[in-house]
């Protein structure tokens, strides 16, 4: 399926416009980018249904512990798929850098898979789940590191 510039132009639009919602702090404005029924798994885990709910969790941490917070995120690595010409699959990394913090530190990098839709000419997240990046310690690259398989004997 060739990808359509004009529909790659207004997903980023997309993402910057919500990446401003987040840096001005503004929950309505954050949860119009998502459709009404959206999908939203925060990286602890848990389920927002639906704008009113992303809209009053994502204010009351701007309120409180996210005050002052930038959303830190470069269109440029975003992976964009197009799995019919309404649907897209994005997956997306960036940082939160809070407000006393001139450079956010890598243990607050994430990664979020978003799935889009177009609708009405206009593209909206249906789904969102984000997920902390781990870099594995010792005993986590020991405990699941591949097994090689042995070579058969000749």
């Amino acid at each position: 399926m060739p990808d359509n510039q004009e529909d790659i132009q207004a997903i980023h639009h997309v993402f910057r416009a919500l990446y401003r919602a987040w840096d001005q702090g503004d929950g309505k404005a954050y949860s119009e980018f998502f459709t009404a029924d959206a999908d939203y798994v925060t990286f602890f885990g848990e389920h927002l249904k639906g704008r009113h709910a992303i809209d009053s969790a994502h204010q009351a941490l701007w309120d409180g512990p996210l005050r002052g917070s930038k959303l830190i995120a470069d269109l440029r690595e975003m992976q964009l798929r197009f799995i019919t010409p309404d649907i897209a699959l994005a997956h997306a990394t960036g940082a939160v850098l809070m407000r006393w913090q001139k450079k956010a530190p890598a243990s607050r990098d994430s990664i979020n898979t978003n799935v889009l839709v177009k609708q009405n000419g206009e593209w909206k997240i249906a789904a969102f789940h984000n997920c902390r990046i781990k870099k594995f310690n010792w005993l986590t690259r020991l405990l699941f590191q591949p097994k090689s398989k042995p070579s058969a004997s000749v």
